[in-house]
């Protein structure tokens, strides 16, 4: 689960969380990650089971789908300039997700134990404030701090 690549971006626009899933996908697909199938099951994958979750005091997106579309594992952490709407994964409503996060897995196993542990940590309120408010540059290494805290 700790073998994976991890993009950051930060201060993109989006209208709204199509134009963010198609940006996922040609940034993974660019990287080399993912395969030509990915980006339309991205947002297939959103569109049958969305992945909008309402935290205490922020929402986020966990975009992912089946691993066969997948090269290798990668993660990729999104700080969007402004909210972006997404449909929420357990409810009929919407959330404005802060941060969106990606995964993009080989084994379905890995995809369950690396949820685990993502969901652990978005249960700590000071998890999401620290992802939205360090500099960019030291995203990636809190994230992985945090993430392989859980794991351990």
């Amino acid at each position: 689960m700790h073998d994976y690549r991890l993009f950051v971006t930060s201060g993109v626009h989006f209208d709204n969380a199509h134009q963010a899933l198609t940006h996922i996908g040609e940034r993974m697909l660019a990287e080399g990650v993912v395969l030509p199938s990915y980006p339309a099951a991205l947002l297939e994958r959103e569109h049958s089971y969305p992945t909008g979750i309402a935290l205490e005091s922020h929402a986020v997106a966990i975009p992912h789908c089946e691993a066969n579309h997948a090269v290798e594992p990668a993660i990729y952490l999104i700080r969007p300039d402004n909210p972006v709407e997404f449909d929420q994964a357990d409810d009929d409503g919407k959330v404005a997700a802060t941060l969106i996060i990606a995964l993009v897995v080989t084994h379905p196993q890995q995809q369950l134990t690396l949820l685990r542990a993502l969901f652990s940590q978005l249960q700590q309120p000071e998890f999401i404030e620290t992802l939205l408010n360090v500099p960019e540059a030291e995203i990636a290494a809190c994230f992985n701090r945090q993430l392989l805290a859980t794991a351990a």
